[in-house]
């Protein structure tokens, strides 16, 4: 059994058990949450695709914990203007592991 359910403006397919890494959630580490926005549900065979969501799914999860990415440098340059700009950054998320599917 799996699900397409849509977080942070990305879509992910997760099943049970899963383990994924979603933009920053403002909720407490060990808490369990309920992402409600399920796109699509196959159970056995059995698929069934939302228009636009699936009515009545809905995938629970517990935070793991909070972090920040690895680093990326954004460089700004233009040649012979003597302008250089270095700037880094990190972005935070939020590590979920995914308890049940329930369609």
């Amino acid at each position: 059994m799996y699900a397409i359910v849509e977080t942070g403006g990305k879509q992910f397919k997760v099943s049970q058990g899963d383990t994924i890494y979603v933009e920053k959630l403002a909720h407490e580490v060990g808490e369990s949450i309920s992402l409600d926005k399920v796109h699509m549900v196959q159970d056995n065979g059995t698929v069934r695709v939302g228009a636009p969501l699936v009515e009545g799914a809905k995938v629970v999860a517990k935070v793991v914990e909070h972090g920040r990415g690895k680093k990326i440098i954004v460089f700004k340059y233009k040649s012979k203007k003597n302008y250089h700009k270095k700037q880094g950054h990190r972005q935070p998320y939020t590590k979920l592991v995914i308890e049940s599917i329930e369609a």
